[in-house]
């Protein structure tokens, strides 16, 4: 990826930090991380951060970065969920190469070794049902008790063991907890339980298991088979790194991997939780996992996010211990700041009002057509320009006329002159309207002398506006988004679900775009112009839409720019 050294020189957090000090010390010959996602759900805007990271400072550092699924949970998994996580993934920008793995692919060594820890007496098979484990753990405040099984000899907890393997036993009627302390301050040592009795069919081994290993016993131990250097976690697993710890010391592994937290991701107007998310999807408060309004990578994808506009957003966060919300407002300028950069310039109406030009020349069924030059970004000079017709009936934007102009309002008016963008200037001359008083129509005049948008006797328009000819147009539907949420902090006076905002989305189903959008390839977006950044997609009946990105207003630029003056 563009930017990124081989020396690790360069960004500077206590991640990377503490990676160069293990190379410079020996303690690692090269570096090893791992992106290590549950295959339960769509990745989001969160997983952006980790995927960043750990992809990051293995490409920064010369090493490599594993994409391994800890798939230990075959109640919640699908198959789904693996191919979008890796097809998401890809789109980020990042290659795990021939390091994709699954915890499934250690599941008989996982096994083996929860064997040796029985017979190393670290481990027992405990008759606790789910509600009398929660009971005798204890509180935060309180110790555990032992379990009444926690005494079990080797050979009756191998004897059990093994049959729970086989399949003797229902689901919940036993567990395999390691024995460590009750009465441990950390709760996730209070004898954890290691492996679960799950009768499921799971997405690779079929029926091969009902018996799985928990997320705690299979992780630390997939980094250590696949010989991880250094596996970074969100602060929630903090707590969890003594059991991490305590497993890779009393297990034969072939590798001793240690465990970093950072905090995790939250932006306002949004959930990260997957939980919530999978209850959006599920309640159907949105129409799937990627839908644009959600913060999934698929939904961003079609929403027209730059993957690179992503990645500088993550750059931009500090990756510290210290927990925090971040701005919607900071994503939205990222994503604003690469697509000014990089999109083409197009002209869209989405509300449209007709304009008739009296004075242009009427050689047909919709006037005569000319082709102008209009530049395709200015911001690229290399991107050129393209030919749009221009006749005697076009559309503009129904908000650009005022029959009676307050103050302040610029744009078209009766007996006012604007510059049409590209085109000529031009003078409202009258206005139609129906039965209803409703404008249907406006007439005007324009100045051959004008064309490309300037006066050759220097007078000067308050306002240019965009247009497309009628004759030429492509009708469209265009949704526009906006946050999904109506408050920054979803749910924080209890349901967040009554807070979703019911303005998130708008369908405008009589759009009028520019002939040069008619094959505009789907995922890329564009500008239309004075109106914000869009991306053609199709909807649930395969025909094509276009989903605003974002728009053209950003609040996040001119807050700082306040701040700095």
């Amino acid at each position: 990826m563009s930017g990124e050294t081989a020396t690790g020189e360069g960004v500077r957090d206590f991640i990377r930090d503490t990676i160069r000090a293990d190379l410079g010390a020996g303690r690692v010959a090269s570096v090893v991380t791992r992106f290590p996602p549950e295959p339960n759900g769509y990745l989001h805007i969160g997983h952006a951060k980790s995927i960043c990271l750990n992809f990051g400072v293995a490409q920064e550092f010369g090493g490599r970065c594993h994409l391994r699924f800890d798939d230990t949970n075959p109640t919640k998994e699908e198959q789904e969920y693996i191919d979008a996580i890796q097809r998401d993934v890809r789109w980020l920008g990042f290659d795990w190469g021939p390091h994709l793995y699954y915890a499934s692919d250690y599941f008989e060594r996982l096994y083996e070794w929860a064997e040796h820890l029985i017979k190393s007496e670290k481990a027992f098979v405990c008759d606790l049902t789910a509600e009398e484990l929660r009971t005798y753990r204890g509180t935060l405040t309180e110790p555990g008790r032992p379990s009444p099984f926690r005494d079990r000899q080797v050979a009756e907890n191998l004897d059990l063991f093994r049959r729970m393997r086989a399949g003797a036993f229902a689901d919940g009627a036993r567990t395999l907890r390691a024995r460590i302390d009750m009465a441990s301050g950390n709760i996730n040592l209070r004898d954890p339980v290691l492996y679960r009795i799950l009768h499921a069919r799971h997405p690779r081994t079929g029926d091969a298991w009902c018996l799985y290993p928990t997320y705690d016993y299979a992780h630390g131990q997939s980094d250590a088979i696949e010989g991880v250097t250094h596996s970074l976690c969100t602060l929630e697993f903090e707590d969890h790194r003594p059991l991490y710890d305590w497993l890779v010391d009393n297990l034969p592994v072939p590798a001793r991997p240690r465990q970093y937290e950072f905090s995790r991701l939250n932006i306002t107007h949004t959930v990260l939780s997957k939980r919530r998310l999978l209850q959006l999807v599920q309640d159907r408060h949105v129409a799937g996992w990627d839908d644009p309004c959600l913060p999934t990578l698929s939904g961003l994808r079609r929403r027209g996010v730059p993957p690179a506009a992503i990645r500088d957003f993550v750059g931009r966060l500090a990756i510290s211990k210290s927990t925090g919300e971040v701005e919607m407002a900071l994503l939205d300028h990222c994503v604003r700041e690469n697509l000014n950069r990089h999109a083409l310039r197009r002209m869209a109406v989405l509300r449209p009002l007709k304009l008739v030009i009296e004075n242009y020349p009427d050689r047909g069924p919709g006037g005569a057509i000319e082709e102008l030059d209009a530049v395709n970004n200015p911001e690229d000079p290399g991107a050129g320009t393209r030919r749009v017709p221009f006749g005697r009936e076009l559309w503009i934007e129904r908000e650009d006329f005022m029959e009676s102009p307050s103050k302040g309002f610029f744009r078209l008016a009766p007996g006012r002159e604007v510059r049409l963008r590209w085109a000529y200037f031009v003078t409202c001359t009258g206005v139609e309207k129906n039965a209803a008083g409703e404008i249907t129509a406006l007439r005007a005049t324009y100045d051959p002398a004008t064309k490309g948008g300037d006066a050759p006797d220097g007078r000067k328009v308050k306002a240019t506006i965009h247009w497309v000819a009628a004759a030429r147009a492509v009708p469209a539907t265009v949704r526009l988004y906006d946050t999904l949420f109506s408050r920054p902090d979803p749910g924080a006076d209890g349901d967040f679900l009554a807070d979703i905002n019911p303005a998130s989305l708008e369908v405008l189903a009589d759009c009028r775009l520019e002939p040069a959008l008619a094959d505009h390839p789907a995922g890329v977006a564009v500008q239309f112009e004075r109106l914000g950044y869009f991306c053609r997609d199709t909807d649930a009946g395969g025909r094509a839409v276009w989903n605003r990105t974002i728009g053209l207003r950003d609040t996040w630029a001119r807050e700082q720019a306040k701040g700095r003056g």
